[in-house]
């Protein structure tokens, strides 16, 4: 409003300093002689200010005059289009002002109007490689996304909007969860441009995703190569990689191939615990027990996990306990300390039927981290030196309520997995897993270790005496939970008696 009234009021001043100054050359006496090729001029006040605008606009035309010539030469000299740009620069510039109002439009969020400026660009300067991408993005952002795959579509046309259109198609098949058609437009897309970071990260995910592991550990090398992945991460990844490929040809029978990837996961990353297990299983089957021995060994130094101990325990599978617990001293080595470490033991001790030795292996774990498998154990060792009943009902219904122990966490998404696996089985991330304690919002009961039962209540059919206990956790039905509820009361009166 004070912008159209500053407006007007300048208008006024203009139109009456013109006239004021009209009036001043009506009247005012003299003039301007001019002399040219012996004739002489005389023009009035007023005659000199028409000279005047007279003689600038013949200089403007004589400018337009020698720009055209320029052009006219550029057309001579092979400039096929010289003339045309001349006759239409107007048009441009009305273009590219559409054009730059679409793009501040499409910044600020406002998607038919960024459309509209793009329409109106794309008339004047007829250049769909510029106008196209203003339209396609401002289309998705109004949820057009049928004029969007329209739009992308035509930018595949032109070499150099190719890779901007599969682009676009990837992110929309992304967005429907059409994997299959977005692996393949990945594929498309990471040829184009190989280097395009982005890119690259989806095509790894989606191929991870799909199992093809040789074409994801290639496109894991494309990005070492180009330098969007440093190269310890790199070699953590591929080390993955390697491991899922090992597990696949498992699947299919092809055992030579399988220990020969899962070694060379092993070696690419000492640390990841699920290659070492497969790699000393591979070693053994080869007859070399004393390679499987140092990988193992190797792992539980860096990360003590119970699967380790269990490929260890396959090294040597008719042991007796005694040699059993004598032959997990190389494992176990001076550091004994670790939590793991001082469960494994009291394992070994309960299947040696050294219920005492398992009670001081286990020390205040039950006190100190009470979980599933620490209070088991201790229902265990209270069972095997004839404790009551109702004592070791009281261990097994703290068991039972109890929180689970360190497992397979994604560290995105906190969803926890009963095994390993490369891609969370929730959010779809790549080597995301940890061994670790849940968060405490999601330390849920999860039921005490079934295979335990057995040695603890007395079932008929005994475990092997020489078995490492697993650790797999079954989750406890409601009908479980309610009895456990039950004996804990029950135990607790006949402890107050």
């Amino acid at each position: 409003m004070l912008w159209s009234l500053a407006k007007i009021i300048l208008f006024v001043l203009i139109v009456s300093a013109l006239t004021l100054g009209a009036g001043y050359l009506m009247e005012a006496s003299g003039g301007i002689q001019v002399a040219f090729g012996g004739m002489e001029f005389n023009l009035g006040p007023l005659q000199s200010v028409i000279a005047g605008i007279l003689l600038i606009f013949a200089v403007w035309v004589l400018l337009k005059l020698l720009t055209l010539l320029v052009a006219v030469l550029r057309f001579i000299n092979g400039d096929e289009t010289a003339i045309t740009r001349y006759f239409s620069r107007n048009r441009e510039r009305k273009g590219f002002k559409a054009l730059s109002d679409g793009m501040l439009a499409l910044a600020s969020g406002e998607g038919k109007e960024a459309m509209n400026k793009a329409h109106q660009a794309d008339k004047y300067l007829n250049r769909p490689e510029l106008t196209n991408l203003i339209t396609a993005q401002a289309a998705e952002m109004i949820g057009d996304t049928k004029t969007a795959e329209k739009v992308y579509k035509e930018l595949l046309k032109d070499n150099r909007t190719r890779f901007v259109g599969v682009r676009g198609l990837l992110k929309q098949r992304l967005s429907e969860g059409n994997n299959d058609v977005a692996l393949k437009l990945a594929e498309t897309a990471f040829a184009l441009k190989p280097k395009h970071e982005e890119t690259q990260d989806v095509l790894l995910r989606l191929q991870a995703e799909h199992q093809d592991w040789k074409g994801a550990r290639q496109t894991l090398a494309t990005k070492l190569k180009t330098g969007t992945l440093p190269r310890d991460v790199h070699k953590r990844r591929d080390a993955v990689l390697a491991l899922s490929e090992a597990k696949d040809l498992i699947a299919d029978d092809t055992s030579i191939e399988a220990r020969e990837e899962a070694i060379e996961a092993n070696r690419l990353s000492p640390d990841l615990i699920p290659a070492a297990c497969m790699a000393a299983r591979g070693y053994v089957a080869k007859g070399k027990k004393k390679y499987a021995v140092r990988v193992l060994k190797k792992a539980w130094e860096v990360s003590p996990h119970p699967d380790l101990a269990a490929a260890f325990a396959e090294i040597e599978p008719d042991e007796t306990p005694q040699q059993r617990l004598k032959r997990f001293g190389t494992l176990l080595g001076k550091n004994t300390d670790n939590a793991e470490a001082k469960q494994l033991l009291a394992e070994l001790h309960i299947a040696a039927e050294d219920f005492p030795a398992a009670r001081r292996a286990l020390g205040d774990l039950a006190q100190d981290m009470p979980n599933t498998r620490t209070l088991t154990l201790m229902a265990a060792i209270e069972r095997g030196e004839g404790a009551e009943d109702a004592v070791v009902r009281g261990w097994l219904a703290r068991a039972v309520t109890a929180p689970r122990g360190p497992s397979w966490i994604c560290d995105n998404c906190n969803h926890i997995h009963n095994e390993w696996v490369p891609i969370c089985e929730h959010c779809k991330g790549f080597d995301t897993l940890a061994w670790r304690q849940p968060p405490a919002q999601l330390l849920a009961t999860t039921g005490l270790n079934a295979e335990m039962l057995p040695l603890i209540v007395g079932a008929p059919d005994k475990p092997a005496e020489n078995a490492i206990v697993p650790v797999t956790e079954p989750v406890p039905t409601a009908e479980d939970i309610e009895e456990a509820e039950v004996i804990e009361a029950e135990t607790t009166k006949e402890t107050s008696k």
